[in-house]
């Protein structure tokens, strides 16, 4: 049985192929497009759907889109929608003057939905003509497809790959449909929801606040506050401790504030870095971890597990990480890889698998990460011939390469399959 996973709600467009179980190909779109994020997290782009990571998702096992038993799209449009039968949704026309109103998180929300209801239509026909091949002709039958609740997508992608039988499984980003942060359970193939954290409150959300404030791309740039950080001193950590309430069983709530009145004016894209700025990703990194930290302390204490799984785009903070690894009350720590919106396909495909199989155990562990394509010698000496690039194959490459490295140059080094 074949199940192809799609991510492609918000940013990191990404596509998967699961086998009875087993990942064979995985793969964000940016690989293909070489647009970062594959698209920007705009509610208008809902339609791209991520048709090269597809492409050669499909093309790893040699079949046509016709040949995919199951389609698994990580996020789930009727947990938004109050009622799943509606037939019609109103698109106003002005967006950002129109009041908001208890029905919608968004006024771009029916836009945004609307888009990704009718994926299937558009992956029918909507891919690029290049790709014909494993395209032309398609034809899903809607029993096939299936929306996954984008939090359950990471939190399956978390656990099912992990090397661990049990776990507790800690899911932070900045939203899915509703919930911003969720506490899992996982024994086998099961996945017991215990507590979640929904909109507005997310502390994703405040990282990418701050991080508009510092000057970068939201939803893009957030590893480079983290980077930024280690530069600064905890001079703001009370104002971040203060509008972070910490309550029972993981919750959380953040109040919303007016960054400049806080920090000052919004740094431009450009301007010179000073200390001031350092000092703000620093202490949001530092209340970042102490939160973190608490809630993890919950999750063991609730779960008594010592084994715990994480994902989501806020577990992609690999300084968090370690602090939770060497301050943090599990014994054990599992992340999954493309932790982001990427992993969702991954995770979708696996549930979706495993539901369809009636599958009590799983038979896949993620021991790495390189699910993307590869090329052989003669594959890129074609393409080097076909570009008129000059090129030289080399008899003793590590020797050669030695050689190179010995007179202080740099050398790009491509070799087997691109990570996911």
């Amino acid at each position: 049985m074949y199940t192809l996973g799609i991510n492609a709600c918000f940013h990191d467009s990404s596509a998967c192929l699961i086998h009875n179980g087993k990942l064979l190909a995985a793969a964000e779109e940016e690989r293909f497009t070489h647009y970062k994020h594959g698209k920007r997290p705009i509610p208008f782009s809902t339609y791209e759907l991520p048709f090269h990571a597809i492409d050669y998702c499909l093309a790893t096992a040699n079949i046509h889109l016709n040949d995919i038993d199951h389609f698994a799209y990580s996020f789930d449009p009727y947990i938004l929608l109050a009622n799943p039968d509606v037939k019609n949704l109103t698109l106003p026309l002005y967006p950002k003057i129109t009041e908001r109103n208890d029905e919608w998180l968004s006024p771009w929300d029916p836009l945004f939905l609307t888009s990704i209801i009718n994926a299937p239509g558009m992956l029918e026909d909507g891919w690029p003509h290049h790709l014909q091949t494993r395209f032309l002709g398609t034809k899903i039958d809607r029993e096939k497809w299936h929306f996954v609740n984008h939090h359950l997508s990471h939190a399956v992608s978390a656990f099912y790959p992990s090397p661990f039988n049990e776990a507790a499984i800690m899911c932070l980003d900045g939203r899915g449909e509703k919930a911003t942060t969720t506490y899992y359970t996982g024994k086998n193939a099961e996945l017991n929801l215990l507590s979640e954290v929904n909109m507005p409150n997310s502390l994703g959300l405040l990282y990418e606040k701050i991080t508009t404030h510092l000057g970068f791309l939201h939803s893009s740039d957030e590893y480079k506050v983290m980077a930024l950080a280690s530069y600064g001193k905890p001079d703001f950590v009370n104002e971040f401790r203060s509008m972070i309430h910490v309550g029972e069983r993981g919750m959380y709530s953040i109040d919303d504030v007016d960054l400049t009145t806080l920090f000052g004016a919004v740094r431009r894209k450009g301007d010179l870095f000073t200390s001031h700025h350092f000092n703000i990703a620093h202490s949001l990194q530092v209340v970042l971890q102490e939160t973190v930290l608490q809630l993890a302390e919950w999750l063991h204490q609730e779960t008594h597990q010592e084994n715990l799984c994480l994902a989501g785009g806020v577990a992609l903070n690999c300084v968090m990480n370690a602090c939770l690894r060497d301050r943090g009350p599990f014994k054990n720590i599992w992340v999954q890889p493309a932790a982001g919106d990427a992993g969702t396909s991954l995770g979708a495909a696996l549930w979706i698998d495993a539901q369809k199989r009636n599958a009590g155990k799983r038979n896949f562990e993620m021991t790495h990460a390189y699910w993307g394509p590869e090329y052989t010698d003669d594959a890129i000496e074609q393409f080097l011939k076909w570009a008129k690039v000059p090129y030289q194959k080399l008899d003793n490459v590590a020797e050669e390469a030695a050689a190179i490295l010995a007179q202080d140059k740099i050398i790009g080094w491509y070799q087997g399959r691109m990570e996911f």
